[in-house]
């Protein structure tokens, strides 16, 4: 059971710096439009685990806010990067965000869910917080950076996260850093459950299917 597990796992930043470098470098798609974002939508409404994440244009001043421009999800092959603020709606991901029989894994995933919902209301499903796993398996970092160090053991870069999302290009930087948040989501909640299933001692596909 996991409850009886006694062994603890945690890294410092210091210990984080010393990793090697990791990136995302497979394909990436950059959906700007609703027509492009039905298509995506299609090939991932097919997939069992997804790695999700979503960024905002940051505030510096008192009682600003902008809402989410980008969402990111990952499958094994490809990081699809819809560009809400180009649509206003993120209405075509719904059979994904909707659906409870697709693992949306992410951490700190429950605020992107608030702040998607500030935008449109909508039946959040299957969205799973990787850091409530880790934490059952000893782990006590529970921030995206410190979770990829232990559980992948390589570095993730956050020189992009405070930049403009809503900007009308994003550049090369920015890409990589969103494609990457959404890739290393999906292998850590992957090699997180698959460390608790083998704890417990049953199959990790039985929850994914």
């Amino acid at each position: 059971m996991t409850e009886d597990i006694q062994i603890s796992h945690s890294i410092t930043k210091s210990e984080i710096n010393e990793l090697p470098l990791i990136a995302w470098h497979g394909t990436i798609k950059i959906l700007e439009d609703t027509e492009q974002m039905q298509e995506a939508v299609e090939i991932l409404k097919g997939e069992l685990v997804l790695g999700f994440d979503t960024e905002t244009r940051p505030s510096f001043r008192k009682g600003e806010y902008y809402p989410p421009a980008l969402i990111q999800i990952a499958n094994e092959d490809c990081v699809y990067l819809f560009r809400i603020c180009k649509t206003s709606t993120f209405e075509s991901l719904l059979p994904i965000l909707e659906n409870e029989k697709i693992i949306k894994a992410g951490v700190g995933i429950s605020d992107d869910v608030k702040q998607l919902n500030k935008l449109a209301e909508f039946s959040a499903n299957g969205f799973i917080e990787i850091s409530e796993i880790t934490n059952k398996i000893g782990y006590k970092n529970r921030g995206l950076r410190a979770l990829t160090g232990l559980l992948i053991g390589g570095r993730i870069s956050k020189a992009a996260q405070v930049t403009n999302w809503a900007k009308s290009q994003l550049d090369y930087k920015q890409v990589r850093y969103a494609a990457t948040d959404a890739w290393v989501s999906r292998e850590i909640y992957l090699r997180a459950e698959s460390k608790l299933h083998s704890i417990k001692g049953t199959n990790p596909d039985t929850t994914t299917s």
